[in-house]
């Protein structure tokens, strides 16, 4: 689909690469670019429609379908990681939580928007996953399992919308540099890069980007013997 006077929907739009691809997509000529954020506040850009947006509330959800019947590209980018290993005394309870903002937050905003793109000739949704959807290792052991779960999403929606026309992207990538990841020591990409990346993606009419050196190869990597993800990645 062309950037170029779409109208997208980006979540968590006010930091990080969410902000990054709403500067991007307005200087690609997007015609109208809401920005769903918790705090309507938080989204001071000239010319972007802030829109009350929590990914875990459905009511939230509901309501900006409601409001943006227009949108024609929607960026699922909001989520939340949390450090834990899956032996912990919380780690059900931590990984509820991240369902529910990174598989289950992902579904509802499809679901309801899925209406508004078929209406509007079909549009695009992409859906930020992480390398992670295919490694797993670490304290990241449930924000993993929940990418590995988005990643399945995103290949049962680009089935289950195809007859509309709408086009999944599933966005892969590893550490990403923003101010929730300064305290990683690790090789990190730009929210510029990836956001470009993203947005070319889109334009290009891919299925899948993959916007880093370490995302790529371990893509590479899945149907060695032994599979790369049979053990902790080395960064």
């Amino acid at each position: 689909m062309d950037i170029k006077n779409s109208v997208a929907f980006v979540t968590g739009a006010n930091r990080g690469l969410g902000l990054e691809l709403v500067k991007q997509l307005q200087a690609r000529g997007a015609a109208k670019i809401y920005a769903g954020v918790r705090d309507v506040n938080s989204m001071a850009l000239p010319g972007i429609i802030p829109v009350k947006f929590d990914v875990t509330n459905p009511d939230d959800i509901a309501a900006a379908a409601a409001q943006c019947g227009d949108t024609t590209l929607l960026i699922n980018n909001a989520g939340i990681a949390r450090p834990v290993g899956f032996l912990a005394d919380d780690s059900i309870e931590v990984t509820r939580e991240i369902f529910e903002a990174n598989v289950y937050g992902p579904l509802r905003s499809a679901k309801a928007f899925a209406p508004v793109l078929g209406k509007n000739g079909g549009g695009a949704i992409v859906n930020v996953l992480s390398i992670a959807s295919w490694t797993n290792s670490g304290l990241m052991g449930p924000y993993a399992m929940s990418k590995a779960a988005a990643w399945s999403l995103t290949n049962g929606l680009r089935n289950d919308l195809s007859a509309q026309g709408t086009q999944l992207v599933g966005v892969h990538v590893g550490f990403i540099d923003t101010d929730l990841t300064k305290d990683i020591d690790a090789a990190k990409v730009s929210p510029q890069d990836v956001a470009a990346q993203i947005l070319d993606g889109v334009q290009a009419g891919a299925k899948e980007v993959l916007a880093d050196d370490i995302t790529r190869k371990v893509k590479r990597g899945l149907s060695d013997e032994p599979g790369i993800y049979l053990a902790p990645l080395q960064r």
